[in-house]
């Protein structure tokens, strides 16, 4: 999160609750080797509360209310991680909002014409206001994961207000983000789980 990113405020309690879910359900200790290729002592298997009931209803909320000054119509990130926080955040209270899967690599079955990694985002046809999207991701290492659903997103034509995440490893993700000119914001630090 950059220091001069005025970030809305969230609700406190629900924040408070979120990170006891995430470290409860989501925090497994010892030697893993991340999808980056890095090693850590510690892993965060954040599926573990996205697709948790009452942690998939506080994600939604609070990355609403994280990112309310952004103006976006679609949700989404690179499939597996973003997919849950993205349905969670359409399926929070507040106005209709849109989701969007981003693929690792292009379709290679089914409806091929034209191939892409990304499906049209709803009523991108309608305008330019039409085509802002948030893009997502339960946790980032580099930052390479939500940096592919942001050139996916903007090769679909989109333009991509922010990139939200559920918890920041602090490991250089908001600095890869930034450097592709889009703020990056997210939810909960490794303090906020015991991990710093």
């Amino acid at each position: 999160m950059s220091a001069s990113d005025a970030t809305p405020a969230v609700d406190a309690a629900a924040r408070a609750r979120l990170a006891e879910l995430v470290t409860e359900l989501a925090v497994v200790h010892g030697k893993v080797t991340l999808s980056s290729g890095k090693e850590a002592d510690y892993y965060v298997d954040l599926r573990r509360a996205t697709l948790h009931a009452e942690a998939s209803r506080l994600i939604g909320a609070l990355m609403r209310q994280l990112t309310a000054d952004w103006e976006y119509v679609s949700v989404g990130g690179l499939t597996l991680g973003a997919d849950p926080v993205a349905t969670s955040i359409m399926h929070a209270d507040g106005p209709a909002i849109d989701s969007f899967v981003v693929r690792k690599a292009a379709k290679t079955h089914g409806m091929l014409e034209p191939p892409r990694r990304l499906p049209s985002i709803p009523a991108a046809a309608r305008g330019t206001a039409a085509r802002r999207v948030l893009v997502v991701e339960d946790t980032s290492t580099t930052g390479a994961s939500p940096s592919q659903a942001v050139e996916a997103a903007r090769e679909a034509g989109a333009e991509v207000v922010g990139v939200a995440t559920v918890v920041d490893r602090a490991t250089g993700a908001d600095d890869v983000i930034t450097a592709l000119g889009v703020p990056y914001r997210s939810l909960l630090g490794l303090a906020d789980l015991g991990l710093a």
